[in-house]
């Protein structure tokens, strides 16, 4: 059960509501204006209710589909995303989406039905432990079984989704819930015995991180998700021009630093850039901003940032020092204490420091073969950068599409790009362009996508044209599970098990839709097709045929540190 408030609101009306009313006002009252879900036997009273409501409801093809739509939505917008599933299998094809939101820090609130109480742990017609299933991808969950405490539950969701480190939260309904009667208004008073979030940073704290910094000779500055999640961007370059840091961005932390500029590194990581991993490896301070140290970040713990002192600043206590040691710990909201940071740190010339770090990417930028006759994927992703001039909202599946567009995308600003990270879920892209699409209506939502990834999810795209959206979907189509499939070559002597299978005409299913389709065999078609695919008013859909066997270079190895790297010299043969 959720934890009770305080009544303290002696005016409370004697107004009775039905619980699925009730749930509906209390939505309207926390500003959802959009929400997303699938209806179902449980549900129908709070459907019944959201028929005469002020609330744009978006219906998937699927409830993992509408899951990744209020992710996409939140991810954009930077509100909380609302979706609705009926109880059992309605509630269980949420898990995955569940855990995309939990594991990327996304602000979420789930509303689930359940079945009766009175027939609750009877095996009940779609009956499903949903908070025991679901507890361990969110922050918090809970089932509500006094119409009273129903209001009261809706908005400590939206709370604790929102604040902290942001989450998604569920709230379990059952059905008698829903139709029972009481007065719909309550304390609003946020009294949560446990839940205390920190979001100014200590002083002192703040005051050693500033003198470490000032005394750097070669210090990096590393950001993540958590300057996305604060608004923070505009704070942290100002921290990075004053202090003279050079700045690297994990996958979720592209675009909070504009990638355009001379200090940007790009990504560090598994498949960053080299220069990022070397000027890592070889720094004397870093500074983690919004970061998690997560493996694809680090490599091998044991031999990450060797030489470099630790500066860790993160909304989440729980995250620092979690995976690598802490020497100057700062708990806090990153937009606060940048603010404050900024304050105390001097300009430092540290010609010697960005010389070297110039020579590594002038050495080692991210490269590829643009003499092929055939379509690099590459290739694709930076004329779609040209065309939309780096402005678009560019969602991804996961594998190789993903990483290419990490690597050949050039970000500049927040929540531009909206990419499942530490879950890394195929499918994620397409029903996250939807949502993206929703929230921020006059942009340019493109989402590059893999043709496994889009085979998972490739029913949404009706949803979309039901909607009337223009989103973009670029396939970069290889006929292989492409990630995997250059592991199977690296690791696997090229036994290509089970990681190709045969793929659909996607323009061809695009038109059957109702969308537009395209089909790219030539590279000297490239560019048109980018043209005209921006051009469509309607869902379109654009299958470029891609260069089979194509690697996402650089990789660094399971269990290798960051700096050694497979890849360089294919890279350097390019040059």
């Amino acid at each position: 059960m959720c934890p009770k408030l305080r009544s303290t609101d002696s005016s409370a009306k004697s107004i009775l509501k039905p619980g699925a009313q009730i749930v509906v006002d209390t939505l309207i009252e926390q500003g959802v204006e959009t929400m997303f879900g699938y209806l179902g036997g449980v549900v129908l009273p709070l459907f019944d209710k959201l028929y005469d409501a002020p609330i744009n409801f978006i219906i998937p093809r699927h409830e993992q589909g509408g899951c990744h739509m209020a992710d996409g939505y939140a991810r954009a917008s930077g509100k909380v995303g609302v979706v609705v599933a009926t109880s059992g299998p309605g509630a269980c094809n949420l898990v995955t989406g569940l855990a995309t939101a939990m594991m990327d820090s996304v602000p979420l609130v789930a509303i689930t039905g359940q079945v009766r109480t009175d027939l609750i742990g009877n095996d009940a017609f779609q009956e499903a432990d949903t908070t025991g299933i679901t507890r361990p991808v969110t922050k918090y969950n809970c089932i509500v079984k006094d119409v009273k405490d129903l209001a009261r539950t809706i908005r400590e969701a939206f709370y604790i989704a929102s604040t902290g480190r942001p989450g998604p939260v569920l709230v379990d309904i059952p059905v008698d819930i829903e139709l029972e009667k009481c007065s719909s208004d309550g304390s609003k008073e946020m009294n949560l015995p446990g839940y205390k979030v920190q979001t100014k940073g200590h002083a002192r704290q703040i005051s050693m991180a500033a003198k470490a910094i000032n005394e750097s000779e070669c210090p990096v500055l590393y950001v993540g998700g958590g300057v996305v999640i604060s608004d923070a961007s505009e704070e942290l370059r100002k921290f990075a021009l004053k202090a003279n840091l050079p700045v690297t961005m994990t996958l979720l932390g592209l675009g909070c630093y504009d990638q355009s500029r001379a200090e940007s590194l790009d990504m560090l990581g598994m498949h960053g850039s080299a220069y990022a991993n070397y000027a890592v490896q070889e720094c004397d301070l870093l500074i983690a901003v919004g970061a998690r140290f997560d493996d694809r970040v680090t490599g091998n713990v044991k031999t990450f940032a060797p030489k470099a002192k630790i500066v860790h600043i993160d909304i989440d206590p729980a995250s620092i020092s979690k995976n690598v040691r802490a020497d100057i710990p700062v708990v806090g909201d990153a937009k606060i204490i940048l603010s404050e940071l900024v304050k105390e740190v001097e300009h430092r010339d540290r010609k010697e420091w960005f010389k070297k770090i110039a020579e590594w990417k002038k050495k080692y930028p991210f490269r590829y073969d643009n003499n092929s006759t055939t379509i690099k994927p590459q290739y694709v992703i930076e004329e779609i950068c040209r065309q939309t001039n780096g402005d678009a909202i560019v969602t991804t599946g996961v594998g190789q599409n993903q990483m290419w567009t990490a690597q050949f995308y050039k970000f500049k600003r927040a929540r531009q790009f909206i990419s499942s990270g530490g879950l890394g879920t195929m499918g994620y892209g397409l029903p996250a362009a939807i949502g993206a699409q929703i929230a921020m209506p006059g942009q340019v939502v493109v989402d590059i996508d893999g043709d496994h990834s889009f085979n998972m999810t490739m029913t949404e795209l009706s949803t979309a044209v039901e909607h009337k959206l223009p989103i973009k979907v670029c396939i970069l189509n290889n006929g292989f599970m492409g990630m995997v499939r250059q592991w199977q070559e690296l690791f696997y002597n090229k036994r290509y098990s089970k990681s190709y299978l045969a793929n659909p005409d996607y323009a061809t299913v695009a038109r059957a839709m109702g969308a537009a389709g395209i089909t790219v065999e030539k590279k000297a078609d490239v560019a048109k097709a980018v043209k005209a695919m921006l051009a469509e008013k309607m869902p379109c859909v654009v299958d470029f045929k891609v260069e089979r066997e194509e690697n996402v270079w650089p990789i660094v190895p399971a269990g290798k540190s960051i700096h050694e790297m497979n890849g360089l010299d294919i890279l350097e043969s390019l040059a």
